[in-house]
């Protein structure tokens, strides 16, 4: 991974961007360059709805299996490699703020094409691998609020009905229908920001306490609206239909310089940029993925 930074560091050097003050930060920053580690999609890999019948008989630990599977060897629509530049600010006692932008996916992570695909919810242990094989972190809470604010449309969450069934696959794909369908009503077109079809899977320091567990929040309703407080009552091996993996390029935009998001979340200071619980050390990582905790519920809002 330390070598694909490196290599990203100089794709931007060689080919750099300016900053116009009508334009956004970041904006100019090459999408193609941050993704450069994501696979091509092949014509032969499976679409969305025919990889719900390729799991379909499956156990989770063979679907989860079957989900990394597919995303590592880049089987992912094409729109979710367009990343959409979102600023966030941290306000100092002297009324100096401070800015970031960071480089995210429009939507969450999905398996099949840009005709034909599903948005997959998957394991800590999942999401953590993707997300660092192809140079990307999952978002923070405060991310997740700045996302919500940014995007240019907001889809009214769709809770289905709570119980065992939370976590099967026909629930992953009617979900997913039920936002698509929405998504039609709203005019989306592939590659806008969109929020609010999903929770997130975030980091946090809680991880770090709550080990073996995964952390979960939003489904805005609106503006400062979760459904989903900062959870952490599930085990890592947990996922279900609400849940969306929002991948975040690793590398962000402060000052003007592209810095890797690990360093700047271990900053004292900078990290209150990306991160309302201050710094967050790459611990709760480890710790996390150590074992996975028994879930002690299962509804749709904890």
């Amino acid at each position: 991974m330390q070598r694909n930074l490196v290599g990203i560091f100089i794709c931007l050097l060689v080919f750099p961007y300016v900053v116009r003050p009508a334009e956004r930060p970041g904006a100019n920053v090459p999408s193609e360059e941050l993704t450069r580690s994501i696979p091509n999609r092949s014509v032969q890999d499976l679409s969305g709805s025919e990889f719900v019948k390729y799991v379909s008989t499956m156990n989770p630990q063979e679907r989860e299996q079957a989900i990394r599977d597919e995303i590592l060897k880049g089987n992912l629509p094409e729109f979710l490699r367009k990343l959409v530049p979102v600023e966030l600010h941290y306000g100092l006692p002297n009324a100096r703020s401070l800015t970031a932008t960071i480089f995210v996916a429009p939507d969450y992570l999905a398996i099949g094409s840009d005709a034909d695909f599903l948005r997959i919810p998957m394991n800590l242990h999942t999401a953590v691998l993707i997300a660092e094989r192809f140079g990307f972190v999952l978002p923070t809470k405060k991310m997740v609020d700045a996302i919500y604010l940014q995007s240019r449309h907001h889809f009214v969450p769709q809770p289905l009905p709570a119980g065992p069934q939370m976590r099967s696959t026909s629930y992953y794909w009617t979900h997913n229908q039920m936002v698509e369908d929405q998504a039609r009503g709203l005019g989306v077109r592939l590659g806008d920001l969109v929020s609010g079809d999903k929770k997130d899977v975030v980091m946090t320091n809680r991880l770090a306490v709550k080990v073996g567990r995964i952390a979960i929040y939003g489904w805005h309703r609106g503006p400062g609206q979760p459904i989903q407080p900062l959870s952490t009552i599930h085990g890592a091996n947990y996922a279900d239909y609400s849940h969306g993996i929002r991948l975040i390029s690793e590398l962000a935009l402060v000052d003007g310089k592209l810095r890797s998001v690990y360093d700047i979340l271990r900053d004292p200071l900078l990290a209150r940029i990306l991160s309302d619980e201050g710094p967050i050390s790459r611990s709760w990582e480890s710790l996390s993925l150590q074992r996975d905790s028994p879930t002690i519920a299962m509804t749709s809002s904890e």
